[in-house]
C-alpha cells in the first residue's frame, strides 16, 4: 500500500487526469511541468515513473526537494525552470502540464507546446488542462492566458488523441469554468 504524500505534507491531491492517464501509460520517462510543491510528481513517482519536476518558483522546488528529502525518494528531480523559456533538454514518455500554460506568457504559448511536442518521445503521451475563455462561457478569472475554442486540438494534429473535452467543470471554489483537457499520443 502506497502512503498518500500528499495529505502528508499538505498538498492538494493529484489532478484527476493525471491519475486517469496512470490507468494507461506505462511507467517511463516524466515530466511534470509547473509542479508547484510536487502533487502530481509524487504520485507518479509512487507508481514506478522516473520523474523530472519543474516549476519557476523556487519556494515550491525547495519543498518539494524537502519531501524528496525526508521520504528518501530516488525518482524525483526537482529543479527550478522558466517554462516560458521553451528550452527543454531532455526527451519523455509522458509530459504533463496541468492548470499551468493559463499562468505563463500568452506570447510564448505556441512555442512551449511546440516545445513539449518535440521533446516527447515516440509514442509518449502529453496530457494539458487548460482554462478556457469563449464567447458562452468567458473565463472568471483573469488568467494571463485561455484557451480559444478547438486551439489545443489544433495544437495536436497528427497526434492520438486519447481524451480530448472543452467541458465546462467547477473548481474547487465553486466557480464555473470551462476548461480543455487533452491526452495525446505522438505517433511512433
Amino acid at each position: 500500500m502506497t502512503v498518500d504524500l500528499n495529505s502528508r505534507y499538505g498538498l492538494t491531491p493529484t489532478h484527476s487526469e493525471v491519475v486517469d492517464a496512470c490507468k494507461i501509460i506505462e511507467p517511463c520517462t516524466a515530466l511534470d511541468m509547473g509542479c508547484s510543491n510536487g502533487r502530481n510528481a509524487l504520485y507518479l513517482s509512487q507508481r514506478g515513473f522516473d520523474v523530472t519536476a519543474v516549476d519557476s518558483n523556487p519556494g515550491a522546488i525547495d519543498m518539494l526537494q524537502q519531501i524528496i528529502g525526508e521520504e528518501g525518494i530516488a525518482n524525483i528531480k526537482a529543479q527550478v525552470y522558466n517554462i516560458n523559456n521553451a528550452k527543454l533538454t531532455a526527451d519523455y514518455g509522458f509530459i504533463a502540464c496541468t492548470v499551468t500554460l493559463m499562468f505563463l506568457d500568452p506570447a510564448r504559448i505556441d512555442a512551449v507546446i511546440a516545445d513539449m511536442q518535440e521533446h516527447t518521445l515516440p509514442g509518449g503521451y502529453n496530457l494539458i488542462v487548460c482554462a478556457m475563455s469563449t464567447a458562452e462561457n468567458p473565463c472568471p478569472v483573469r488568467f494571463p492566458f485561455t484557451l480559444k475554442a478547438g486551439q489545443l486540438r489544433d495544437a495536436y494534429a497528427g497526434w492520438e488523441f486519447v481524451k480530448y473535452n472543452e467541458d465546462v467543470g467547477t473548481m474547487h471554489n465553486g466557480a464555473q469554468m470551462q476548461f480543455a483537457t487533452l491526452l495525446a499520443r505522438k505517433p511512433d
